[in-house]
């Protein structure tokens, strides 16, 4: 053993010495051999992934489970998934009266943050989870939008990672088209990773559903919901500091009756007047999902189940994605319709009159808007500011002839001859020809070959498009 032992003492002893006096021994013998052959093994790998898993579209790695939307994107499966886990509020600035924010920032985080402090943004679409990156790359829609248009039209800049790995930041005065292009884009032209949007002071708070859509001087808020082909409630809001005695309505706690339902309850009692806090009415729909709850909890409308279990409502969207198998997803995609389509005003009766026959889905939602005539896929016709309105259909139509694809064909062909608009969210049907009658592709088509998109990220059409996912 002590042979041994003196063995190891002098032997490392040498090495010592040799590392100490002679150090271009391990250098020229260890170090460059192992310094070359990792040169080899780092160069290879950076020119396989720059040269085939570049040329696999990308789209970022985020489950489609975790979506709000009920349709289950088949694209995540064939591309390049990356990782973008940005979920912070990064800046509020009050002097320029702008928020700065992650792409996956919730609208319910947002609020949370930028009321406590006094602050709102002009629009606040009704659902918590929505994501800011969802928003801008898809679209949003609130009942203020009549006044200030879609979630697109209050963000005043975009920062994106482009095809080629560059970082951008792009406004109305900066690299204008793609700021004008993104909004729609699907995540096509690039990775979002922050959004500038507008804020204000936010106050605590159909003679018809049109007439009152057009009063933006007058109305801070317009919205209706049809209960019946013939019969539905105009709701219209302004903020306002103080509060009459006896008609606070605290909307948003949960033993309260589901918002659609309290407003139903107007169709008996008549007009009437009352005072919500802000955040229980911008998030008005979440605890029953809009309607969509009371087909998965058909007494969840109850009081005693309100009382009880209320404050555990709502279920995570994304959670009902997660657990549900294939045999409840065939179910829902063959006996379910959730759209959202955009029509100009002026074809709001015409387009009442296609869902009455096509799906008779009710509760039904109205939301008018401002469409501006700023370039990008949503142009008005004329090419001048107007006021479009979203109809939103969620459930389980009540005709006997509903079929999800050519129900939803008929549906998108009027929207298109009405020169309106399709919500990205949920399925389409059109072929590549209609989607794009539908959408102007001039500015985007031009941003995405300028960019080199073409093989780093897919179409807009790839990704939502129905028959181009069968």
């Amino acid at each position: 053993m002590g042979f041994v032992s003196n063995l190891k003492i002098r032997a490392n002893t040498l090495f010592e010495y040799i590392l100490i006096n002679h150090r271009w021994v391990i250098v020229v013998f260890f170090l460059l051999p192992l310094s070359f052959i990792y040169d080899i093994y780092y160069n290879t790998r950076s020119w396989l992934i720059f040269k085939l898993i570049r040329q696999i579209p990308m789209c970022t790695a985020r489950p489609g489970w975790q979506t709000i939307s009920f349709r289950v994107p088949a694209y995540k499966s064939t591309f390049n998934k990356i990782k973008i886990n940005l979920v912070d509020i990064l800046e509020i600035d009050t002097r320029k009266q702008t928020v700065r924010c992650e792409p996956l920032v919730t609208m319910g985080q947002l609020t949370k943050v930028l009321v406590d402090l006094g602050w709102t943004i002009p629009i606040v679409p009704e659902m918590d989870d929505l994501t800011v990156g969802g928003l801008v790359m898809g679209t949003g829609i609130e009942t203020s939008s009549h006044k200030y248009g879609l979630f697109q039209h209050i963000c005043t800049a975009f920062e994106l990672v482009l095809a080629d790995g560059s970082l951008i930041t792009c406004n109305k005065d900066e690299h204008a088209n793609l700021f004008y292009s993104v909004p729609w884009s699907y995540g096509t032209l690039g990775f979002l990773t922050a959004v500038e949007i507008k804020i204000m002071p936010a106050q605590r708070m159909i003679s018809t559903f049109l007439s009152e859509s057009r009063k933006e001087s007058e109305n801070d808020y317009v919205e209706g919901i049809m209960f019946t082909y013939n019969a539905g409630v105009v709701m219209t809001g302004n903020m306002c500091n103080s509060v009459e005695e006896g008609k606070l309505n605290e909307i948003g706690k949960w033993y309260k009756p589901w918002f659609f339902k309290h407003v139903e309850s107007y169709l008996k009692a008549g007009r009437g007047v009352e005072y919500i806090p802000i955040r229980d009415y911008y998030h008005r729909h979440t605890r029953s999902i809009f309607w969509e709850l009371q087909d998965i909890i058909p007494f969840g409308n109850n009081l005693l189940f309100r009382l009880l279990l209320g404050w555990l409502v709502p279920p995570k969207v994304s959670f009902l994605k997660r657990t549900q198998g294939q045999k409840v997803k065939e179910l829902y995609e063959n006996n379910h319709f959730i759209q959202d389509m955009l029509v100009p005003a002026d074809q709001l009766k015409n387009a009442l009159d296609v869902f009455e026959k096509e799906v008779k889905i009710y509760p039904m939602w109205l939301c008018p808007f401002k469409l501006p005539a700023d370039p990008g896929m949503l142009r008005p016709l004329d090419g001048k500011c107007s006021l479009f309105v979203d109809i939103g259909t969620y459930g389980v139509p009540k005709v006997d002839n509903f079929h999800p694809v050519e129900t939803t064909r008929r549906v998108e062909k009027f929207v298109r001859n009405a020169k309106g608009f399709q919500m990205l969210y949920a399925d389409t049907y059109m072929t590549v020809h209609e989607f794009r009658e539908m959408f102007n592709h001039t500015l985007y088509d031009k941003i995405r070959k300028e960019l080199q998109c073409t093989k780093a990220f897919p179409e807009v059409y790839d990704k939502i498009c129905r028959k181009a996912r069968i």
